[in-house]
């Protein structure tokens, strides 16, 4: 697993991504989009880690909450990155996760978001995109799939740091 250190002395909020990916004839990542946010950009599931709940667990619950899917499992921790929140620049330690979907699951879908939290409401139109993507995703977010297989590696203008 591979660690990037780059925020200063205060406490980071934890997050977790997920890399989910369906093999196929060729392998496909589920990303989505904020229906009727075209700005907000393509995106992985990623949220925040609750008080005294494993990354693993978080990211599973992501899944689930952000694009309905229930039949994803972990396959391991790829990397963890220390890097602000690209509006606020708080501080956040994301752990990032390769999980793998059913190859029966479905190619495209609208799910919308229950709960209670900041995206409860939202609708995300989600999909599977082949392997290498021929765009990055929104906030870098494409950045470690190169860990997952080095032939993902996305150009996004750098590579993140190795400490």
């Amino acid at each position: 697993m591979i660690t990037c250190r780059s925020l200063g002395a205060r406490r980071p909020a934890l997050r977790v991504a997920a890399y989910v990916i369906r093999y196929r004839a060729v392998p496909e990542l589920l990303v989505f989009d904020h229906v009727g946010m075209p700005r907000a950009g393509t995106q992985v599931p990623a949220g925040g880690v609750r008080p005294g709940e494993e990354p693993e667990r978080a990211v599973l619950r992501e899944v689930a909450e952000e694009t309905g899917l229930l039949t994803a499992s972990v396959v391991r921790r790829i990397a963890v990155e220390d890097k602000p929140h690209p509006d606020t620049r708080q501080p956040h330690r994301t752990t990032c996760f390769h999980l793998r979907a059913p190859v029966t699951t479905e190619d495209a879908w609208h799910h919308t978001v229950r709960g209670d939290g900041g995206d409860a409401g939202l609708v995300f139109a989600c999909r599977f995109l082949p392997l290498p993507l021929g765009r990055p995703l929104a906030d870098g977010q494409g950045a470690w799939l190169g860990h997952v297989d080095p032939r993902w590696a996305t150009v996004t203008g750098g590579t993140p740091r190795r400490d």
